[in-house]
């Protein structure tokens, strides 16, 4: 057996051991309404039966896998990716909010990085502040963001941008500024011995002694930025973006329509990790730091 085989097998067996649960789980949840049926019409349906009828409810508490799948193609292959029953369509709304979030989120938290490893007194004062502010629920400060910037007069896009950036900053913070205090003393000595100023010992030393913990917080603040935009999306009544496709499906009772909006939604943090990686893997390979 490979290496590459090696690694893919044991997924592979995961990935088919969670499908298999699912699956029972899905006859379990689901036969509750096929009993309540049968009771009503007066017969007693088999075990095949069940399966067969949980298998393919209109608004199953628990969707099959396969029904999951159905609905993902249905309305990614099956409709054009500019009409409004497109999850394509939707995905590209979150994922615009997204990227501003997570664009503003990453600039946000490099300069507080490096004020408060240059600045005693905004270490001490900006970053409790900063882990404070992540013990606030998103839900409660989401609505509250969005009435202070419609008051304003900012609506559209900005306002889910902002609310990913605010759980996006901090994975960025606290990475780079680890990062940044990773080179050993001896590292800074031997700059002071070259006369080396502040501002090349940041860009000589510091900046990409950083990167590696630069890159695994981007990664962890892309996936944040996405359930920022998405939570954004659900106090403002949006009628598009996977967030406004989560809540029409909670309020028609469209189980199917809310775990394929999950599925796509989990599709793009994997893109945008994936995305992530590559740049990591250029950057840190050409400065010879890849592992």
């Amino acid at each position: 057996m490979t290496g590459r085989s090696a690694s893919v097998l044991p997924v592979a067996v995961l990935v088919a051991l969670l499908i298999a649960v699912w699956y029972v789980a899905a006859v379990w949840m689901n036969a509750t309404w096929t009993y309540d049926q049968a009771a009503r019409a007066g017969t007693t349906p088999t075990l095949a039966e069940v399966i067969r009828d949980t298998m393919g409810q209109d608004r199953p508490k628990l969707p099959a896998p396969h029904q999951v799948a159905a609905e993902l193609w249905r309305t990614v292959a099956g409709v054009a990716p500019t009409s409004r029953r497109s999850l394509l369509y939707h995905a590209w709304i979150t994922l615009s909010a997204t990227l501003a979030g997570f664009a503003i989120g990453t600039a946000a938290g490099l300069l507080l990085a490096i004020g408060i490893v240059y600045s005693r007194a905004m270490e001490m004062s900006v970053m409790p502040w900063a882990i404070a502010s992540q013990a606030i629920p998103i839900l409660a400060i989401a609505p509250m963001i969005i009435v202070v910037l419609n008051s304003v007069g900012v609506s559209g896009l900005l306002p889910k941008a902002v609310i990913a950036a605010y759980l996006s900053f901090f994975p960025v913070v606290v990475g780079m500024a680890k990062g940044l205090r990773s080179p050993e003393a001896s590292d800074l000595d031997l700059m002071r011995t070259y006369s080396a100023s502040g501002f090349q010992t940041f860009v000589k030393l510091r900046l990409p002694a950083s990167l590696p913990w630069f890159f695994t917080a981007l990664k962890v603040a892309a996936a944040a930025a996405l359930v920022g935009a998405i939570v954004g999306e659900m106090p403002t009544g949006a009628v598009a973006g996977l967030g406004a496709r989560l809540l029409s499906g909670s309020y028609y009772g469209q189980t199917v329509q809310i775990w394929a909006a999950l599925f796509m939604a989990a599709l793009l943090a994997a893109l945008l990790v994936a995305v992530v990686s590559l740049v990591q893997r250029v950057v840190l390979g050409n400065m010879g730091l890849a592992r």
